[in-house]
Parts: C-alpha cells; structure tokens; sequence
C-alpha cells in the first residue's frame, strides 16, 4: 500500500510519515508540505491513502481532498487534524476516516486497515462481491474498487433507500413519500418517479449490475446478496462494521436517520 500525507508543519509531516513506516501493510509512505506538490506526485503515481491536515494555508484539506478525488477517485482520504469542528466538511468530500491530533501508531493502524478492507487493492479485505456499498457518513458504491457515479441525484437516493430497506419489497408511493417528503403523489410526480427510476436502471446497466435491482408489480427492491454493504455486516455482527461505524448512516438523506438512531442505539447498548 502507498500513502501520502500532506502537511504545511514540517515536522508533524515528518513524524506522521514515520508513525506510517511502524505499519506493516504500508509498503511506500512519503509526505509533502506543499498541497500542489502532493497533487502532482498523486496525478503520476498510484496512491492507496492520502493523509489530509485540514488547516493549511495555501490550499485547506477539504480543498485538497477535492481535488485528489478528481485525480484518483479510488484514493481513500483520511484527515489529521486539531479541530473536530471540521467533521461534517470532511465526510462531505468522501473522506474514509477523520483522526484528531496527537495521533497515535493504533490509532493510525486502524484507520489504515478501514481504508484497506473499504477500497481493496491488494491487502486484506473482507469483501467477497464485486459491488460495495459504503453508508457510514456518506452513501457511495463500488464496482471492482471504481465509485459508481449517477447521473440524477435522486437516482442514487432511490437505490440508497431500497438498500436501507435490506430487499423488502417498496412500493412507488412509499418511495416518493421518503425521497420528495412534501407533496400528492398525482400523475405528474408518476412521471416524475419513472424518470428517476429509469435513470437508476441506465447507470446499473452502464455498470454491469443490472441484477441487483427487481422491479415486481408495481414495487421495487434490492437483492442484498449480491453486494457487500457495511451496514448489512454491522447487523450481522461483523466486529469490524460495528467498529467502522462512527454514528453517522447515509448523512445527506433525511430518512435514513431511523437507522442511524438503531444502530447507534445497539453500539450504546452493547458498551452497557
């Protein structure tokens, strides 16, 4: 596994790329202090993980990360910082892990391994399906380690909710009800949820994964057997789901916080 880690302070730069070299699954770490260098070296080398301060000067962490996912979308990011004020700006960009410094060689340890099992690529992983569906902070999905991207937002959403569903079956009422909220389910918003549909169908084509999507009079589901999904392994008791999650389930949808709410409830019930 390679990694940078990219900091303006010379010497916690220094420090974080020797705490990385105490890591056997690292095989190369290197480190910059200059966002535009690192962005380069990224830009002509395959990097597994990328080490983000967050207060930069030049160019913020946040900003960085952006940009790094335009180079290497398969990059897992995970940010080092002093401030946990940050948090909410970090999983926005994707971002794998968030550690608050001082750091430690554990602590580093086990983000390292999360980034590892979530993006594959040679060291150890769990995953036994060709698609992954991340949903701790934000919701992505994976074919053969490459994000699926959509081209309509309410798309993802849509296959979001029937994997929060775990395969039962959902009707098109109840789907427009949990995806627009407000508004009469009237024929104008039939037309409006069979685009979306439509639009989900296309990207599982355009990706090959057409079968994990059914559509049997009239509702819709998934097939949860076909993906690896880090939530499904957190229900099954999967120690290193359980351990992943940080609170935060699908962060940008309004209904996924019933879910979020269970499985924190069970993580604080479990520590009792």
């Amino acid at each position: 596994m390679r990694v940078v880690c990219v900091d303006d302070e010379k010497l916690i730069m220094e420090l974080t790329v020797s705490l990385c070299r105490e890591i056997s699954m690292i095989d190369d770490a290197c480190g910059f202090t200059n966002a535009k260098e690192a962005l380069k070296y990224i830009a002509e080398n395959k990097v597994d993980v990328a080490l983000l301060d967050i207060d930069m000067p030049d160019m913020s962490g946040i900003r960085l990360a952006a940009e790094l996912k335009k180079l290497s979308p398969d990059t897992a990011v995970i940010f080092l910082t002093g401030y946990s004020k940050y948090a909410v700006d970090a999983f926005a960009v994707h971002a794998t892990g968030y550690l608050l410094k001082p750091i430690s060689v554990e602590a580093l340890k086990k983000e390292i391994e999360y980034a590892g099992s979530r993006f594959g690529g040679g060291y150890p992983s769990k995953m036994t399906s060709r698609i992954s569906v991340e949903t701790f902070g934000n919701f992505d999905v994976y074919v053969d380690g490459k994000m699926v991207y959509f081209s309509r937002s309410k798309a993802k959403e849509l296959l979001a909710y029937l994997i929060d569903k775990k395969g039962g079956s959902i009707t098109r009422n109840n789907i427009f009800a949990a995806l627009w909220e407000e508004g009469i389910y009237d024929r104008s918003k039939q037309k409006q949820l069979d685009v979306v549909i439509r639009s989900l169908k296309e990207t599982l084509n355009e990706y090959g994964i057409s079968d994990i999507l059914s559509i049997q009079g009239g509702a819709l589901r998934i097939n949860p057997e076909l993906m690896d999904c880090d939530m499904y392994r957190f229900l099954d008791g999967d120690a290193q789901a359980i351990n992943s999650f940080r609170g935060e389930y699908m962060s940008s949808y309004a209904w996924a916080e019933i879910t979020e709410g269970f499985m924190t409830s069970r993580i604080q019930s479990n520590k009792k």
